[in-house]
């Protein structure tokens, strides 16, 4: 559900730094003030004590890599990704590529349980599984966007978590493989790129790897810093429509994961999104005279299709800035 860098990886330096970690066992209050800091300065943090059972997480975490280990031709069975199902290098449909291999899947437990019969020989299994871990991980999300209509003192604090928690939401469930360099053939030490930077379309990320390296994110330098593993922690992205609805107060990160020459790479992504009807603008809150409205309100499903039109690293936000001077960057929607 993201739409390579137009640069090479090989011209982007990395540094260290310190990456923001928020205890969600704090008190309420102090908890939001740190989390809208950690967007509006990173578009990026990491939770822990947020309540996710680590038997949830595991279930999941084993079911994937027991089809990422069958042999190929079991696995395209569950193929091709158009968008939900198996995919292997391809990254959307405007020809981005990477070192991995993934499932996608809508959210909604009939999509989950009609998929899961090409995916695993026991298909319950797998998709109870799955829905646990949404279930577990849409609660995690909610009460992170709630936290953030605290933070930033808006009138209705729900108006994020309640597009999640719609019957209709478009969420989405990603779960990545990257196998280690060892066996990954043609290997490039040079663009070890196993996903592309980019930023995430939706409103909120929640992502959870095991311990192997790789995740990076762009600060608003240009830099690269690295996010070190633990598979105790979540890690959380601002997407595209949260900078959107804030009016750019809250930044999207861009980032991308690189390939481990030592062991394969497993990460799990929730990405919270708004139904395919719901509009998209700048809140009243967030609007001022000093801080005019930066976007046009759009539809999701239009975002989605702006999104599929473009490679992985352009950025989309800026196809629906106001007053954006005309320089070709204009898509038939």
């Amino acid at each position: 559900m993201v739409v390579p860098s137009p640069s090479p990886i090989r011209s982007k330096k990395t540094k260290a730094v310190g990456i923001p970690v928020i205890d969600l066992s704090l008190n309420r209050s102090a908890i939001a003030e740190l989390i809208v800091n950690a967007c509006e300065d990173y578009g990026f943090f990491k939770v822990v004590n947020h309540g996710v059972p680590k038997e949830i997480i595991g279930r999941l975490e084993e079911e994937g890599l027991s089809f990422f280990a069958k042999p190929s031709s079991e696995k395209q069975k569950a193929g091709p990704a158009s968008p939900f199902g198996y995919g292997c290098k391809n990254i959307g449909f405007n020809g981005d590529r990477g070192e991995l291999e993934y499932l996608l899947l809508h959210t909604n437990p009939v999509s989950i349980s009609e998929r899961s019969k090409a995916i695993s020989n026991d298909p319950t299994e797998f998709s109870c599984a799955v829905t646990d871990y949404i279930q577990g991980v849409r609660e995690l999300c909610c009460e992170i966007l709630d936290l953030i209509g605290e933070g930033l003192w808006l009138q209705d604090k729900m108006v994020f978590s309640r597009m999640i928690r719609d019957v209709h939401s478009d969420s989405v469930i990603r779960v990545n493989h990257y196998p280690a360099v060892k066996d990954v053939k043609e290997w490039d030490p040079c663009d070890p790129i196993g996903f592309g930077e980019h930023s995430d379309p939706q409103i909120l990320t929640i992502l959870r790897s095991n311990d192997v390296p790789g995740l990076q994110i762009r600060l608003r330098d240009g830099l690269w810093v690295p996010v070190p593993p633990d598979p105790t922690e979540f890690c959380v992205f601002v997407g595209d429509a949260l900078e959107a609805m804030t009016n750019g107060r809250l930044m999207s990160v861009r980032h991308r994961a690189l390939t481990s020459s030592v062991k394969a790479r497993l990460s799990m992504m929730y990405f919270g999104a708004p139904p395919l009807n719901a509009w998209i603008s700048p809140l009243p809150d967030m609007v001022s005279p000093q801080k005019p409205s930066l976007y046009r309100p759009f539809s999701w499903v239009e975002y989605k299709k702006a999104a599929y039109s473009l490679r992985l690293g352009d950025r989309r936000l800026d196809l629906f800035k106001i007053n954006t001077s005309s320089t070709g960057d204009k898509v038939e929607l």
